[in-house]
C-alpha cells in the first residue's frame, strides 16, 4: 500500500473532530491545538475528525458515521479506516518535518524523527524567515524560475552561505543577497553505477541528483535510482550523455 501524499494543512481557527477519552486523544488534542484548530465534538461541523476511541466496535461505528457525512477520518491505531494519518513532525516553526509511514509503524516514524531531530539547529525557523523576508529580493536579483533555484540550491547545499546544517544562520541572507550568483553554466556530471540499490550510492551522487535540473539515463539504470532525484526534474533516457545538456545541472547515469 503506498504511503500516499503529504500535505500541510493549515489548521488555525478551524474546527475539528475529535473523538476519544484517555492518553492517545489527549496526545491529539495537543497536536491540534499546537496547529491553532478549534477541538469540537461530533455533532459539530467539520471537514476532517480523528476517532481515538479504544473500543474497536465504537471506534468503527464512529468512523462510519464520519464518513458517511463526508469527512477525512484519521483512527488512531487502525491504519485500516483512517483516509490520513499524522505523522512525527519536527518543529522549527515555520520550518516542518513530518516523518510518516502510512499508518504501519508510528514507533518507527518517531525513532526516525528523534534522529533527523538531533541533526537540526534550533535556528532553522528563523532562517526559514528571513528567506520568506527576502523573497521579492530574490526574485529581483534572479527573475528567471530556474536560475533562482539554482542560486538557492547552490546557496542552501552542504558549504554554502546558508548551509542549514553549517553555519547558514538567518543574518547571512542578506549578506549572501550581496554577493551571491547563480551557477547558470551548464553542468553535466556522469555517474557510472556499480549497484542498482539506491542505498549505494555515493554522497557526491545523491547530493548531485537531489539539485539536478534533468537526469539523463540509459534504459537500464532503475527507478528506484532516478527516484532519488528532484521530483521536477527531467529525466530523460538516451543512449549516451547528450552533447548539449542545457543550461544548469544535468546527472547522466549509467551502470557499469
Amino acid at each position: 500500500m503506498k504511503a500516499g501524499l503529504p500535505v500541510v494543512l493549515r489548521l488555525a481557527g478551524r474546527p475539528v473532530i475529535l473523538l476519544g477519552e484517555g492518553e492517545a486523544a489527549a496526545a491529539k488534542r495537543r497536536l491540534l491545538e499546537r496547529a491553532g484548530a478549534s477541538v469540537i465534538g461530533e455533532e459539530g461541523a467539520a471537514q476532517i475528525a480523528i476517532v481515538a476511541i479504544e473500543d474497536a466496535a465504537e471506534a468503527e461505528a464512529a468512523v462510519a458515521r464520519l464518513k458517511a457525512r463526508g469527512l477525512l477520518v484519521n483512527a488512531v491505531d487502525r491504519p485500516g479506516m483512517c483516509d490520513f494519518t499524522t505523522p512525527a513532525i519536527i518543529d522549527r516553526d515555520p520550518l516542518l518535518v513530518a516523518v510518516a509511514t502510512g499508518g504501519a509503524s508510528a514507533g518507527l516514524a518517531a525513532a526516525v524523527r528523534q534522529r533527523i531531530e538531533a541533526l537540526l539547529p534550533a535556528d532553522l525557523g528563523g532562517l526559514a524567515q528571513a528567506l520568506a523576508q527576502a523573497r521579492e529580493a530574490i526574485r529581483d536579483r534572479w527573475p528567471e524560475g530556474d536560475a533562482r533555484r539554482r542560486a538557492l540550491g547552490s546557496a542552501l547545499a552542504p558549504g554554502g552561505p546558508l548551509d542549514p546544517l553549517g553555519n547558514g544562520g538567518p543574518a547571512r541572507v542578506e549578506e549572501w543577497l550581496a554577493t551571491g550568483a547563480a551557477e547558470d553554466r551548464a553542468k553535466i556530471f556522469t555517474f557510472r553505477l556499480t549497484s542498482a540499490d539506491p542505498d549505494d550510492l555515493t554522497l557526491r551522487q545523491a547530493r548531485a541528483l537531489a539539485l539536478a535540473d534533468r537526469v539523463t539515463h540509459r534504459q537500464d539504470v532503475p527507478p528506484a535510482i532516478l527516484d532519488r532525484a528532484r521530483a521536477d526534474a527531467d529525466r530523460i533516457a538516451c543512449a549516451a550523455p547528450p552533447a548539449d545538456p542545457g543550461p544548469g545541472l544535468t546527472v547522466d547515469l549509467e551502470m557499469a
